[in-house]
């Protein structure tokens, strides 16, 4: 349902792009710049220290989890940038790149990434931990990762003022709302399902600005339906390449059934919800966010609709085994 609303987003900028467009004083996007704080809060009152200790004892599983997440797919998207001569470039094509490698430096997902570990008969305590762990590791390596490209950007922050606005807007409100875990943390778990549903309204708030400024200012004029099918086969390839690669890892590393699970889910998938909030936080232009926004969108599809189908039949494997 998430993903018919995130496309229906873009499809209704298209139609009324001046109603989210960039507007002074004060304009959507400004809303939706508030609810990124919300975002945060709520997901640090849900993030209980008994569950991340329960993960914590397996240090080899989390070390291919964030190595995965942070370093083969930055990597893997560089030597691809460097082969097809893509790492100098400009224009409209250029934005898609830089944003398939926005996309590469970004956090694995939280919610999505337990919940398929659990269908499929992964560690479930290990996902918890590598997923709520990665959200945070995000905040400093992905401006990091990005400072390769930031100064080829229109409208980038440097990343001094980069750091300083994911402090503010994503690491206190974290911090603030993991110090009330302990009194309100109950409340948060059983207001998880409308906390989702304002985290997921935010998100499509963030995009609905962000395609309307990029269809206002004809960002995507440039581009034909040819170029989006290949970004899409791109997207696919992508979450293919990296999950095979984790899956020979585990296998190399003798990983039990349950770890395997764990590993290749969460080191293979890339987070919406932090991908909107970086963007926003990286770039000043927002006609520029929607272009860069694309790959992750993309992604974030490919990577629901394919773990979902993989994690259905890994549980039905999981019940003949027991």
């Amino acid at each position: 349902m998430f993903i018919a609303l995130l496309f229906a987003s873009i499809g209704l900028a298209y139609l009324i792009p001046w109603v989210g467009a960039d507007y002074e004083p004060f304009g959507l996007g400004d809303v939706a710049a508030w609810g990124v704080m919300f975002i945060f809060f709520f997901y640090g009152l849900r993030l209980s220290r008994e569950k991340l200790k329960a993960g914590l004892v397996n240090t080899r599983l989390h070390m291919l989890v964030h190595i995965s997440t942070f370093l083969l797919f930055p990597v893997l998207l560089l030597a691809v940038m460097k082969l097809c001569g893509a790492m100098d470039g400009e224009g409209d094509v250029h934005y898609l790149w830089i944003g398939s490698f926005f996309l590469a430096t970004l956090p694995s997902t939280v919610s999505s990434s337990v919940v398929m570990v659990s269908l499929a008969g992964g560690n479930l305590p290990a996902a918890i931990f590598n997923a709520s762990v990665s959200s945070l590791l995000g905040i400093f390596i992905t401006p990091l990762w990005m400072s390769i490209f930031l100064d080829n950007i229109d409208g980038a922050h440097g990343l001094g003022d980069v750091v300083f606005k994911l402090i503010v807007q994503v690491l206190i409100p974290v911090c603030a709302g993991a110090a009330l875990n302990p009194k309100y943390g109950a409340f948060a778990e059983r207001h998880k399902k409308a906390l989702r549903n304002f985290d997921q309204t935010i998100i499509l708030l963030i995009v609905f600005t962000s395609f309307c400024d990029s269809f206002e200012k004809k960002m995507f004029s440039g581009f034909p339906l040819v170029d989006i099918a290949i970004l899409s086969a791109s997207m696919i390839t992508l979450f293919f390449a990296v999950y095979f690669i984790i899956y020979a890892l585990c296998h190399l590393m003798k990983f039990n059934r349950e770890d395997t699970i764990t590993a290749l889910f969460c080191g293979s998938k890339k987070s919406l919800v932090h991908g909107t909030v970086m963007s926003n936080v990286l770039f000043n232009n927002p006609a520029v966010i929607g272009v860069i926004l694309l790959p992750t969108m993309l992604y974030h599809a490919f990577q629901l609709l394919i773990v979902s189908v993989i994690a259905k039949e890994m549980g039905k494997n999981t019940k003949k085994q027991t």
